[in-house]
C-alpha cells in the first residue's frame, strides 16, 4: 500500500467508510440494548422494593400472631395456677379450721 494515498481514489477509504457505518450501527444497537437493560433493572428494583415492603408487613403480622398465640397458650396455665392456688388455700383453711376446733379425731 502506498504511503500517500489520494483520498478520492484510495482503496482502503471505501473499507474505512463501511467499517465506520457498521460501527455506528452497532453503537446505536448497543445503546438501545443498554437502555432496555437499565429500564428492566429499574423495574426489578421497584419490584424488589415492593416485595420488601410486603415481607415487612408479613413479618409484622407474624409477630402479632406469635404474641396472640403466646397469650392464648399462657391462659390455660394461668387458670391451672389459679386452681392450684385455690385448692391449697382450701386445704390450709381446712387445716386451720381443724386446729381451731380443737383437732377432733386426734387421740386424747
Amino acid at each position: 500500500m502506498p504511503e500517500n494515498c489520494n483520498p478520492n481514489d484510495c482503496p482502503v477509504s471505501t473499507r474505512v467508510v463501511a467499517l465506520e457505518k457498521e460501527f455506528n450501527r452497532y453503537r446505536e444497537s448497543s445503546s438501545s440494548t443498554h437502555r432496555q437493560m437499565f429500564e428492566r433493572i429499574g423495574e426489578l428494583e421497584q419490584n424488589g422494593a415492593s416485595v420488601n415492603t410486603k415481607l415487612d408487613s408479613i413479618d409484622d403480622k407474624l409477630d402479632e400472631l406469635n404474641a396472640t398465640v403466646k397469650a392464648l397458650a399462657d391462659k390455660p396455665a394461668k387458670r391451672w395456677e389459679s386452681l392450684v392456688g385455690y385448692a391449697l388455700s382450701a386445704l390450709v383453711g381446712a387445716f386451720l379450721l381443724w386446729v381451731a376446733s380443737g383437732m377432733p379425731g386426734v387421740g386424747k
